[in-house]
């Protein structure tokens, strides 16, 4: 058993030795983009290129809609970044309009802001993780161990202005502030969803972990 663990070791180790050392000659392979094409190769590529104008045109549009729309479902560091400060801005004006419940109102918002940049920045660095990296090692466990603790500071939060929401006096502020922690919890689904998938990443390291368990 202890000659294959170590078996197994020495071919985990020889794939990162071959990982480090192809990744920058398929990383060239991929930006030089294609082969070199003969004379009447580049003649004939370059009639049927003739480029038609309103089909391009059209194509582009429907594909940028498509990707508008998926992006809406997307999770970045610029989307939550925009959510946030939806939020924040709504519930600050909602705050100016109610007396009552104003004060704490304008409290959350501002924690809620206060804490942005964490999110934001956190989610910015997983998203950004080199590929190899995350191959041999795993995801970055310190930014996703980040925005889990920011999760439980917006839960809390969000329980706080749902205790405060029925006294409001006034209906549509009421509404304005439950619409806002409605997306807001939509947004913590989608960090929660983001986390999720990171953390299912497969590295090598997390195999062998596995395997050395067993």
């Amino acid at each position: 058993m202890k000659k294959m663990k170590i078996s197994v070791l020495s071919m985990a180790f020889l794939a990162v030795v071959f990982t480090l050392s192809f990744s920058p000659v398929f990383a060239k392979s991929e930006n030089a983009g294609g082969k070199v094409l003969s004379a009447n190769e580049r003649v004939g590529a370059n009639a049927s290129s003739t480029p038609d104008l309103e089909n391009d045109n059209n194509g582009q549009e429907n594909e940028d809609s498509k990707t508008d729309a998926e992006d809406k479902d997307e999770l970045t560091s610029e989307t939550h970044r925009s959510a946030v400060a939806d939020f924040v801005q709504t519930l600050l004006k909602a705050a100016d309009r109610e007396k009552g419940i104003g004060e704490k109102v304008r409290e959350i918002a501002r924690q809620q802001e206060g804490d942005e940049a964490t999110t934001t920045d956190a989610i910015k660095k997983v998203a950004n993780r080199s590929k190899i990296k995350t191959f041999l090692i795993g995801s970055d466990y310190k930014n996703l161990g980040a925005l889990r603790s920011e999760i439980v500071k917006t839960r809390n939060r969000i329980k706080q202005l749902e205790s405060v929401l029925g006294k409001a006096k006034n209906i549509a502020n009421a509404e304005e502030i439950k619409s806002q922690i409605e997306t807001l919890n939509q947004e913590q689904t989608k960090i929660e969803a983001f986390i999720k998938t990171q953390e299912g990443k497969f590295s090598l390291f997390g195999w062998l972990v596995r395997i050395f368990n067993k």
